[in-house]
């Protein structure tokens, strides 16, 4: 798959003895750099970089096919390669069978086909949410006692930090690809399982909890006698994708092209409308959005006016060319079933 590295660990830096030989794969990396290849190549189009442009667009055309071939493991994506070739994430694989983030990007990078997304996800929901426990696990089960050694990682008691605890960092990613798929009252209920709020809604819950309400924690211990117990808070990494996932996957608001605002929300079906007070790059212009949800949907065709000027719009996307004008503008848009055929 040609997602190797010189050095050793990935994203979980704590693996970092996966491919530690330099013929280890990251079957995840492979989905994030599917993504960055994605988005180069709109750059080399643009500079009419042929020959680039070209090389990407095969390569990334090749990596989707491994991708889905290899690191398909029959219900969920695969996390990683040994340098002997033996899978990590795998049903086969005694710990650390299901990983969240080879989950959450297969489907954030646009890499896997429907049947297969839907399939990753459901897996990761039935077998990394704990709704009890109120955690949403990196991976499952911990390592313990394999004979493989992942790294660092295992150094960790079961249940702790990376090695099978909630890393919300993670857990989020988890949650943008619930609302990528258009499933928005999961995706709440999700997001609502990691703010912080909700591990001290009860006395019992605080004395589990026992770090602070009001900040993002990054890592929430997930195995018995510690299951439910907050470890680093204040932590910025966690707490920017939290913000990032509920303004750009659930409201979907989200900046492109320097001055476009693309507005595609996925909510769930009982929110009947919410309001939007967004500030232009110039802090003196500003728009009052209101997006309506009379139908009850989680997503859907976004029509409205600007400025009460009615806009066509037949698409489940709403992009709206920001005027840094210092004037004050009303949007108006309605979420819509698409037309029946």
């Amino acid at each position: 798959m040609a997602c190797r590295s010189s050095g050793t660990g990935d994203w979980n830096d704590g693996m970092n003895r996966v491919g530690e030989g330099g013929q280890g794969e990251s079957v995840w990396l492979g989905f994030f750099l599917y993504s960055i290849l994605g988005d180069f190549i709109s750059i080399t189009k643009q500079q009419k970089d042929n020959l680039r442009h070209k090389k990407y667009r095969e390569y990334r055309k090749l990596l989707k096919k491994q991708l889905n071939s290899e690191g398909w493991d029959g219900e969920w994506y695969r996390r990683a390669y040994y340098d002997d070739g033996t899978p990590l994430g795998s049903s086969d694989s005694e710990e650390c069978r299901i990983d969240a983030i080879a989950q959450a990007w297969s489907i954030i990078s646009g890499a896997a086909p429907r049947t297969k997304a839907e399939q990753a996800l459901s897996s990761a929901d039935q077998l990394l949410v704990a709704e009890h426990e109120g955690i949403i696990r990196l991976l499952a089960p911990p390592f313990d006692k394999t004979a493989k050694d992942p790294g660092y990682i295992k150094g960790y008691i079961p249940g702790v930090r990376e090695n099978g605890g909630q890393y919300t960092h993670g857990a989020l990613w988890l949650v943008r690809a619930f609302a990528e798929m258009g499933q928005g009252k999961r995706a709440l209920e999700l997001l609502g399982m990691l703010s912080p709020v909700q591990h001290a809604s009860t006395p019992e819950a605080v004395q589990r909890y026992k770090v602070e309400p009001y900040a993002v924690a990054a890592d929430i211990y997930g195995e018995p006698p510690l299951t439910g117990m907050g470890g680093w808070t204040w932590y910025t990494g966690s707490a920017g994708w939290m913000y990032r996932v509920l303004i750009e996957s659930i409201l979907g608001l989200e900046i492109k092209d320097g001055n476009q605002l693309h507005i595609q929300p996925c909510i769930a079906p009982g929110w009947k409308d919410f309001n939007v007070q967004f500030r232009g790059y110039d802090e003196e212009t500003d728009y009052s959005i209101h997006v309506s949800n009379p139908e009850g949907l989680e997503t859907g065709i976004i029509t409205g006016t600007v400025d009460g000027v009615k806009r066509e719009n037949r698409e489940e996307v709403f992009i709206l060319k920001m005027e840094n004008d210092g004037k004050h503008h009303e949007v108006e848009l309605t979420i819509g079933a698409p037309t029946k055929k």
